[in-house]
């Protein structure tokens, strides 16, 4: 079943069950790819559908923290409650170890040099997106440079 079918099913689901947070997270979930498929004119596959999650994801993130820093711990919270259900569409995440073997093997491929940094991150971003966080993988690659 592909990442698409799976969470309009998982809307019927919601409804049926009346889970109306949940209900309200999907929707926008929903919304967010079709208007990117309505954008672009095309239909997205599953890893474009996580490109989407990922950036609603880092969207909610950040609202977080803007609430927490304004004392709006129910504002936080329903952006946390968003956070929950969009980690469910998501890869499973990978650990240290291997996200560490992926940057050695992709600095041993390239080499050392500031110029390679471009090189080595354009290798790992297809075979990582999704699975670690992008910009602790490049802080790592800068760090295992040096």
């Amino acid at each position: 079943m592909s990442l698409k079918a799976q969470i309009t099913q998982d809307m019927k689901t919601a409804m049926k069950e009346k889970q109306p947070e949940r209900l309200g997270t999907i929707r926008l979930l929903l919304a967010a790819i079709k208007q990117r498929e309505v954008d672009e004119r095309i239909e997205l596959d599953d890893d474009a559908i996580t490109a989407v999650i990922e950036k609603m994801l880092k969207q909610r993130k950040d609202s977080i923290e803007q609430y927490a820093a304004a004392k709006r711990e129910d504002l936080a919270d329903v952006e946390r409650a968003e956070v929950v259900v969009l980690k469910e569409y998501m890869p499973q995440p990978l650990s240290e170890a291997e996200v560490a073997a992926a940057v050695d093997a992709a600095i041993a491929t390239h080499g050392t040099t500031p110029a390679a940094m471009g090189k080595i991150m354009a290798e790992l971003k297809p075979k990582l997106a999704g699975r670690a966080d992008m910009a602790e993988v490049s802080k790592l690659v800068k760090a295992r440079m040096a």
